[in-house]
């Protein structure tokens, strides 16, 4: 059996690592009972470590920064292409389809080749030129103030591009994913367009790595159950994966 220090050095490389963790499975890890993490997560918590919240706890410090796309493709990188194989199924013919900006979006257009047509929406330059010589895709791209970490626009402008369409569905990005906080990303002129599309799709998927999880951004998109379908990676903790069935959400694990 480790050692209190040991269990504490193990609860906060995991909670660096994937920005949150369950009790319970914490308690199967290191082979000890449930009420043995608690007591060691309410110390952690007294030393402002973590914070505790539900059977699990989050970083201290679990907001995101805004960093570029380039930067952001770099992270996680196996664990995206795996989402993007995994979302490509979702993808039927004569699909009209909105794809945000985002890294993990990005690494989805660039594997989309669909046999049959199907039109994309994206305010995002870089997926816009990705998909424009590809056969059976028609491309309309958004209009707007150029923002330089994303490669996409932004603003009312953008907004008014969205009016007169309707997808079947829209593939997002996010910064965090948190059953008390909701879906949310860096900057707020992000999650307004972000809220916007959704508007204008009958169904919305978020690809997102497990890193996402437990974390938070300043933006707010929308409240969990607001989602349809989330697609991740295999690091997401069963306890999480729980949490949002519960909210009606289901879940892909890629």
């Amino acid at each position: 059996m480790k050692s209190i220090a040991e269990r504490h050095k193990f609860i906060l490389e995991r909670l660096d690592r994937k920005g949150f963790v369950s009790v319970q499975e914490l308690a199967d890890d290191l082979e000890v009972t449930p009420p043995t993490i608690r007591k060691d997560l309410r110390i952690l918590e007294s030393q402002n470590l973590l914070i505790r919240s539900h059977g699990s706890a989050s970083q201290v410090k679990p907001r995101v920064m805004d960093i570029s796309i380039n930067e952001k493709a770099e992270k996680n990188k196996e664990e995206k292409i795996r989402i993007a194989k995994a979302a490509l199924g979702l993808i039927h013919p004569e699909d009209a389809i909105i794809l945000a900006s985002g890294s993990t979006v990005t690494a989805f257009a660039n594997l989309l080749q669909p046999i049959d047509t199907i039109n994309v929406v994206t305010p995002s330059l870089g997926i816009a030129l990705l998909l424009n010589d590809r056969d059976n895709i028609n491309v309309m791209v958004l209009g707007g103030k150029m923002y330089k970490k994303s490669l996409s626009v932004r603003g009312e402008y953008a907004a008014a591009g969205l009016k007169n369409i309707s997808c079947s569905k829209l593939f997002i990005g996010c910064d965090g994913i948190n059953t008390e906080t909701g879906i949310t990303c860096a900057t707020t002129e992000e999650a307004s367009l972000t809220n916007k599309m959704m508007a204008a799709a009958a169904q919305t998927i978020i690809l997102a790595d497990s890193s996402k999880f437990g974390r938070r951004g300043f933006g707010k998109i929308c409240k969990l159950e607001d989602i349809d379908v989330i697609i991740t990676d295999d690091g997401i903790t069963e306890e999480m994966k729980d949490q949002i069935e519960e909210a009606g959400v289901q879940i892909i694990i890629a």
